[in-house]
Parts: C-alpha cells; sequence; structure tokens
C-alpha cells in the first residue's frame, strides 16, 4: 500500500509517517516509481506506536514496542526492552497521582479554611450534589 492509505488506515497523516520513517520507526520500501510501500507489518507498527502515545508514551518510549515487533514476536510488549519502559511509565504515573493527591489535599483545606472563616458559618451542602 502508499503512504497515504497507510496514513487513512492508520488515522494518521502521511506527514506523521515520514517523521517517523525520518525517526527509524517505520522503514519504507520504494517500488519501480521510487513511491514509498508499506505492508500490514507497518500497519501493526503503527498501530503499536499509536496506542501507546494515547497512553501518554512519548514518542522515543515507543521504540522497544516497534522493534520487538519487527523481532517477530506476537506482541509488542513480549520482549524485555518493552517491560522496562512500562515500569518506567508506571514509575512516572505513580509520581504524578501522589504530587495529584498532595495538591488535592492543600486545595480541600484551604476549602475548609475559607468556609469556616465565611460570615455565617459555611454553606449548606446539596445533600444530592456531596
Amino acid at each position: 500500500m502508499r503512504i497515504g492509505e497507510l496514513a487513512e488506515l492508520a488515522g494518521t497523516t502521511t506527514r506523521t509517517l515520514r517523521y517517523y520513517e525520518s525517526r527509524g520507526l517505520l522503514a519504507a520500501r520504494r517500488d519501480e516509481n521510487g513511491y514509498r510501500t508499506y505492508d500490514e507489518q507497518d500497519l501493526r507498527l503503527l498501530r503499536q506506536i499509536r496506542t501507546l502515545q494515547d497512553s501518554g508514551f512519548e514518542l522515543e518510549e515507543t521504540r522497544p514496542f516497534v522493534e520487538c515487533l519487527r523481532a517477530g514476536h506476537p506482541a509488542g510488549d513480549a520482549c524485555p526492552a518493552s517491560l522496562d519502559v512500562y515500569r518506567r511509565k508506571l514509575g512516572e504515573l505513580d509520581a504524578l497521582v501522589e504530587q495529584l493527591q498532595a495538591v488535592r489535599a492543600q486545595v480541600a483545606a484551604q476549602l475548609l479554611r475559607a468556609e469556616a472563616e465565611l460570615p455565617g458559618g459555611p454553606e449548606p451542602t446539596c445533600e444530592l450534589g456531596g
């Protein structure tokens, strides 16, 4: 298939595919006319990249998954390097969750303080809304 068809099937743009090619994540073959050609394996690689990016992975973090698929494994996360990326990402996410919980606690404390300082006491809360 040609680059436009691959882009459409993968839900991306030809510009993105050329960028992935420049980064070594996608390898185009050329036909006799010099047009880029791709196959189902390339579509599979792109779907892996898109799935990971939709989950918050940076483009470079997708490389081990792509390389794992290229090596013939049935899934992009069937290789130790891919598992290492998962572990690092989970560590990053855990740290972000901790930061958000700390910010939430601070905002909740500020709300309680502000409500306590209101003339006449805190506003009544709606039983249905919490």
